[in-house]
């Protein structure tokens, strides 16, 4: 497994910019947690600390997406730079105002300014592995590997973060953060050799022309994935805080990563005879097989079992929705189409964190594994419902850029590859 992985960095600067990538995610799952450990230390108010960290995620749920957009149409290093350096000026002011206890008002200008300008390194990475490699079968390697370095970003982040808010000082979590963003995203934007060069002819693409039905789809599938992510962090700690073990809540929660990091890398490496959408179709299903089960938990070890064999559905759900959104959006509009996705993932984490603490007030963290429960199963049947849309417009994309491919070459006389053609729905070729 290792080896075939290994393929992926025989690549000149591959191996950088994935390094630079991680670093710079890790505040992707810091922030949060790092922010309610923050305010709720000076406050003394958990409801005070979730409304300031909100306010960061739904500002960045609605900026993020306009963000890629500039970074498609003028490169990674000339968007992606700036917003960094605001970024990391908005969380250390954060730190600073609610540490030196300034009127409350300006810890949410701040949050908010903080989540608007955190740059979807996730997006750009995929954008550069799309750009380098030649085939469908290794960008799909390529995808389950940055999708496993997801995980590995929310084993270690929240620990960490956790760790130098209580065993330091409580703004220790967001500065850390904070560096990560700074010193991991500007050594990424600066390995210019790698970057996909900018497409101004992609500014005649809006938004809306972007968000065709079957982008759509998937986006709201990942609102529904994202309410089970969002849950289930909320309930496993209320789960073990019922169960007297709140401190165990970190390890049952790096189990579920860890479960999807193992699928991930299994996926990367795996040959299937399904197109990309039903691929998406499958995880989509395998979600809602496997999610349900954590309603069976009677305590934290049965609990930790099941939530690792349920996490082994997320990775597969991620990587094949990265190869899909690649078939449905222009490549000029890439980074933004990804990040559109992820918007709907940010979104469904703020529905689910929410949902899931009333549903936890009032009737207790088991009853609350319900909502999880009944968003994998919408997923699935979204996609289910949508999955000829997501086959015919992959397939309509696909040939439309395969024809472009073969009137305007990058290298002339090159030829078109087999890996290049489009997936068809029943095709018995194997696909990468």
């Amino acid at each position: 497994m290792l080896k075939s992985y290994g393929a992926l960095f025989r690549f000149p600067g591959a191996a950088a910019f994935s390094a630079a990538g991680f670093i710079a995610r890790l505040p992707i799952s810091q922030f949060g947690i790092a922010t309610v450990l923050l305010v709720s230390a000076h406050s003394g108010s958990y409801t005070v600390a979730g409304r300031v960290a909100a306010c960061a995620t739904l500002a960045g749920a609605i900026v993020m997406p306009q963000v890629a957009k500039l970074v498609d149409r003028r490169g990674q290093a000339a968007v992606a730079r700036p917003v960094i350096v605001i970024g990391t000026i908005a969380w250390l002011l954060l730190a600073l105002a609610v540490t030196q206890e300034w009127p409350s008002w300006t810890w949410y200008v701040f949050a908010a300014l903080g989540g608007a300008t955190g740059p979807s390194i996730g997006a750009m990475v995929r954008a550069r592995w799309t750009h380098l490699l030649p085939d469908k079968a290794l960008q799909q390697r390529a995808f389950s590997w940055e999708s496993s370095i997801d995980e590995v970003v929310f084993v270690i982040g929240p620990p960490l973060a956790t760790f130098l808010a209580t065993a330091i000082t409580p703004w220790a979590g967001v500065a850390t953060a904070t560096v990560f963003l700074l010193v991991g995203g500007w050594i990424f934007t600066g390995l210019r050799a790698t970057e996909p060069p900018p497409s101004p002819e992609g500014s005649g693409i809006s938004s809306l022309s972007l968000m065709s039905p079957a982008l759509i789809a998937v986006c709201v599938v990942f609102v529904c994935g994202g309410t089970v992510f969002g849950a289930i962090d909320v309930i496993v700690v209320a789960f073990a805080s019922e169960e007297g073990a709140r401190g165990v809540s970190g390890i049952i929660l790096a189990a579920y990563a860890l479960g999807s990091l193992f699928a991930g890398l299994t996926y990367g490496v795996l040959k299937f005879r399904r197109s990309v959408g039903g691929q998406f179709v499958f995880a989509a299903c395998l979600l809602a097989v496997l999610v349900p089960t954590l309603l069976l938990a009677t305590n934290l070890w049965v609990l930790g079992i099941l939530i690792f064999v349920a996490g082994s559905a997320i990775a597969p759900l991620l990587i094949s929705a990265t190869m899909l959104i690649e078939r449905l959006v222009p490549k000029a509009a890439l980074t933004e189409g990804l990040t559109w996705s992820i918007t709907g993932l940010i979104a469904g984490v703020t529905i689910g964190s929410a949902g899931a603490g009333a549903l936890i007030d009032e009737y207790g963290a088991r009853l609350a594994f319900w909502l999880p429960a009944g968003a994998a199963v919408l997923a699935a049947l979204i996609a289910l419902a949508t999955s000829p849309l997501l086959r015919h417009a992959a397939v309509q994309r696909t040939a439309s850029r395969l024809q472009s491919s073969r009137t305007d070459s990058v290298v002339p006389g090159t030829p078109v590859s087999e890996a290049d053609t489009p997936d068809e729905p029943d095709s018995p070729r194997v696909h990468g």
